[in-house]
């Protein structure tokens, strides 16, 4: 296999403290040498070996390319003006993802698979090298099915989110639906997917409907995760580690019983400050998470109605900004964070044997992703040790 070596890095996180300083494993004046899809090498820049093709970076900082472990791109359609309305003063309400439902069901495959290349390569751009994709738009057995075959083409990381809110034709009837998703939707979804997820949420499923979906996503091989406590403290987080899941996402109204069971437990708190900024919500108490000792994640949520952003930088600054992250825990988070929330051990850190997944920035330093928001920094983006892009 051909040999990469990015030299001259201001700047190297390897989120490995086996290789440098502190959480993040940083190191100054580096180099990493890829062979192949894979890390093989990490030292000093005027240590590094001789490679096929070489990348003086003249300074730039490289980190682990982000990890995007919650993003919703199989849809159609445009909610712009109900994010005017909330900006507005409108307030936020589940149901606005009936909206989505409709558009998708009347898109083609192709109409539906375009979406989600135009938004993976946002994404890529953006830094992000691996992404989760989730459906929850269709809503019939039919177009779920053809939501995770489409999310398949593309990662690997496909989640069932059937149980998203009950459709408009089970209005008054969510018992019926669940019972549809658990009988109907996920036998035949199952073998197109690795996660089943569920709105535990006013407006959308209550506890025992998403304990409905969730176990029998679980007896057909398929890993919990869930969307709870995002408009209101309820039972989702203590629902998703009592089921192992692998992550709760949202975690912005939780009780002190919820952060202890989160910190007891292998489930990740994926936070997501991006739909907090959209609909004008009360941010997570990210302090509170990690002085708890919880593992923390933080995703773009890339959707239509919510959080129409690819761009982990910008949830990184959010995060530093409006959660009171630092820059540190911050990064780590839309990185390894983000590895852990998919229960992967080969993204998130640049350590010797894993994916030669890195990104390289136009700033000597990882503190620069939340210093200049805004600002499109990524200047390149390995993905498995190929150049996938560069501006």
């Amino acid at each position: 296999m051909p040999t990469t070596a990015l030299t001259e890095i201001g700047t190297l996180v390897t989120n490995d403290p086996d290789l440098g300083v502190g959480p993040l494993g940083i190191r100054h004046d580096a180099a990493i040498v890829f062979d192949g899809a894979r890390v093989v090498w990490v030292g000093g820049s005027a240590d590094a070996p001789a490679a096929d093709t070489g990348f003086a970076l003249a300074g730039r900082a490289v980190l682990p390319g982000f990890v995007e472990s919650h993003a919703h791109l199989v849809f159609a359609g445009d909610r712009a003006e109900e994010f005017a309305a909330r900006m507005a003063g409108q307030p936020y309400a589940a149901g606005g993802i009936r909206t989505t439902i409709a558009a998708t069901r009347a898109a083609s495959d192709e109409q539906l698979a375009a979406t989600v290349r135009r938004l993976l390569a946002e994404s890529l751009r953006a830094g992000s090298t691996t992404v989760e994709c989730k459906s929850g738009y269709g809503q019939t057995a039919d177009d779920e099915l053809r939501s995770v075959r489409i999310a398949g083409r593309y990662t690997d990381e496909v989640t069932l989110l059937a149980a998203h809110v009950p459709p408009p034709e089970y209005a008054g009837r969510t018992d019926d639906y669940v019972t549809m998703v658990c009988e109907r939707m996920i036998p035949r979804c199952a073998p197109h997917a690795r996660w089943i997820d569920v709105f535990c949420e006013q407006g959308a499923f209550d506890r025992d409907q998403a304990h409905a979906v969730l176990t029998a996503g679980i007896a057909h091989g398929l890993v919990p995760r869930v969307h709870g406590n995002q408009l209101h403290q309820g039972p989702g987080v203590l629902l998703a580690v009592e089921l192992g899941a692998a992550s709760v996402d949202h975690v912005t109204h939780v009780s002190t019983a919820d952060i202890d069971a989160l910190a007891g437990s292998g489930t990740v708190a994926t936070l997501l400050p991006g739909a907090d900024f959209c609909t004008r919500n009360s941010y997570p108490d990210a302090r509170a998470l990690l002085a708890a000792g919880v593992t923390v994640a933080l995703g773009a949520d890339c959707n239509p109605g919510t959080s129409y952003t690819t761009s982990l930088p910008f949830c990184i600054a959010l995060a530093v900004r409006e959660m009171h992250m630092t820059p540190d825990e911050a990064v780590w988070a839309a990185t390894a964070g983000g590895a852990k929330a998919l229960r992967r051990n080969d993204i998130g850190t640049l350590t010797p044997g894993h994916r030669a997944d890195a990104i390289a920035l136009d700033a000597p330093s990882h503190l620069h992703l939340a210093y200049r928001p805004g600002i499109a920094l990524v200047s390149h983006v390995w993905r498995d040790g190929i150049l996938a892009h560069s501006n």
